[in-house]
């Protein structure tokens, strides 16, 4: 059963010496967790939350970075997943169509600062977690997508694992049993992509207190189902029709995942990103006009258009889901960044005039490519009859053209600056990059938010 099969790896894995190299890829998935994380504690549903459990705030070790407080390691996890989805500059892992940060992160970190692990354990439980679950999206997509959030149903088995490895490393029977039972608590419903409601960063947040609260039990002796995968009635079956579990364990400790994450470039859905990239080149070409622009049409893979086809956003979450906004804001103002999404921008005139030239169109090749592949062509037409063409194989971030340590800390100073300040903010980056055998308590997460806030 696979899950027996994940549990062995991570039991063994769990007590083994992290690789130099893959150390490195799992504090660049912590750096960007956090530079996910912060800008999403000034907004809600983070702030929200916060408000609702006021009265469990000030115990516990785990931290609620941003808010300069603590609790116990569930509520922790709970909303600081959500926190970290709420922006829409969380990482993904493509051939899942699966933000593994958000719920992996924030549940292993809640656990780590509960027990007192240090940051070489936080890392190998991160790198634990985004193994097993990336494998385990891939292998129930795409149909899984059709109907379901990846991040709040599979995200619930990274955080499981992630958990399970810090609070009982080396036991196979404690990891199987938390992702047993974290698999019957999954869930998440593309529904909540299609409204203004904040229900989607709640996935993410859901997964990581699912998860946690499984691997404690499982670390007491509370059992689940070992083939909830691949049974009759099991997470597969129902989840995703017929999931394709052949290769579900390929490279599993030779070919790591956490290597092959794409970090966001742009703070909106990553379904738009390869149309923004086209839009980003086409604005770079020597003599491009933008008021002589006549039509644009783009080409891209069906799901990006049932996700983000909204031609009339009237909020930033329908902003950040709908690629005719996103591509007319990058044409005119060459980025698409968290100021993107404010009223004045939604409403300018300027691109909602442009967005009127827009066209979508779903090419059979690019959809059958889905999800390994997240391509789309641009073609933009001029007044005078001239045709502007740009086809983005791929994604800026993505393991073809990864975010390099400078760019994501650039990433990371931009987002969590205007929450911690300058200095506080280069100080926490530079501990992030150090983490190793300090326990992670050192990073003093739950210090008071500077006035700045």
């Amino acid at each position: 059963m696979l899950l027996e099969d994940y549990a062995a790896w991570s039991a063994a894995e769990s007590l083994r010496p992290i690789d130099n190299g893959i150390r490195h890829h799992a504090r660049r998935a912590l750096i960007d967790w956090a530079s996910a994380l912060y800008p999403g504690t000034r907004v809600a549903p983070g702030t929200a939350m916060v408000a609702a459990h006021r009265a469990e705030l000030g115990v516990g070790r785990s931290s609620l970075p941003g808010f300069g407080t603590t609790c116990f390691p569930a509520l922790a996890a709970w909303i600081n997943g959500t926190a970290s989805h709420t922006v829409e500059m969380d990482d993904i892992f493509r051939d899942a169509v699966y933000h593994p940060g958000c719920p992996t992160i924030a549940a292993a970190l809640a656990v780590a600062e509960d027990i007192g692990a240090s940051g070489d354990e936080l890392l190998r439980a991160i790198v634990i977690g985004y193994e097993i679950s990336t494998r385990i999206g891939a292998a129930v997509q795409p149909e899984h997508y059709r109907f379901f959030h990846t991040t709040g149903t599979v995200g619930a088995f990274g955080a499981a694992a992630a958990a399970a490895a810090l609070l009982a490393p080396g036991k196979a029977s404690v990891a199987l049993h938390a992702m047993a039972t974290a698999a019957t608590f999954a869930s998440g419903l593309q529904q909540a992509f299609r409204s203004d409601a904040m229900t989607k960063a709640l996935h993410a947040g859901h997964a990581a207190q699912i998860g946690l609260l499984a691997a404690q039990s499982a670390a007491h002796g509370v059992t689940g189902v070992p083939d909830i995968l691949e049974g009759a009635v099991g997470f597969g079956a129902a989840l995703a029709g017929n999931p394709s579990w052949k290769g579900a364990t390929d490279g599993l400790g030779t070919r790591y995942h956490i290597g092959e994450i794409t970090m966001k470039a742009h703070a909106c859905c990553g379904h738009t990103f390869a149309a923004i990239d086209a839009a980003v080149a086409l604005r770079a070409i020597p003599g491009f006009d933008i008021h002589h622009v006549r039509a644009i049409d783009i080409d891209t893979y069906q799901v990006a258009l049932n996700v983000t086809g909204n031609p009339d956003p009237t909020t930033a979450f329908e902003g950040k889901f709908s690629l005719p906004y996103v591509v007319c804001h990058a044409l005119l103002r060459g980025s698409v960044r968290l100021d993107a999404f404010g009223p004045d921008r939604l409403n300018d005139p300027a691109i909602r005039q442009l967005m009127k030239t827009v066209s979508l169109t779903a090419d059979p090749v690019m959809t059958a490519g889905f999800p390994s592949m997240r391509s789309a062509r641009m073609r933009i037409t001029m007044m005078d009859g001239r045709t502007l063409e740009h086809h983005s194989p791929y994604r800026k971030g993505d393991p073809e053209a990864p975010l390099t340590d400078t760019e994501l800390d650039a990433k990371f100073r931009e987002l969590v600056a205007p929450v911690l300040g300058v200095g506080r903010t280069d100080a926490l980056l530079a501990q992030l990059w150090d983490l190793g055998a300090q326990p992670v308590a050192s990073l003093d997460l739950a210090a008071p938010v500077p006035a700045i806030a």
